[in-house]
């Protein structure tokens, strides 16, 4: 899928993401660093691209506004950069870019 990164999205989950078949480009290689949420949303509809955050707050508040876009996947922030990028990678299985906003938790710790 054609996926852009936040600027709070971590790269070692971007490059994951890569190496399991994911076009994503970062705002920081874009040049759209420290741009307002609803631009970087703007900017990755225009591109065709779906966002990947951790920041469910804003990214949520702009797709119930009606903000248009071409998918938003909010992650719950992790570590495990690996695991965080399967999560990711599996709930997009299957989606097409659209007007969708989904969350991406973390498992039941052990």
């Amino acid at each position: 899928m054609l996926l852009y990164a936040d600027e709070d999205f971590p790269f070692p989950a971007v490059e994951v993401l890569r190496n399991r078949g994911h076009d994503v480009v970062t705002v920081q290689k874009d040049g759209w660093s420290a741009k307002p949420d609803c631009e970087v949303l703007a900017r990755a509809h225009e591109l065709g691209r779906s966002v990947i955050t951790y920041n469910r707050r804003h990214y949520e508040r702009l797709h119930r506004q009606g903000q248009d876009h071409s998918g938003i996947a909010s992650a719950k922030q992790d570590d495990d950069h690996a695991a965080l990028a399967g999560r990711i990678d599996a709930a997009l299985a299957g989606l097409q870019p659209g007007r969708w906003c989904i969350r991406v938790n973390r498992g039941p710790l052990a």
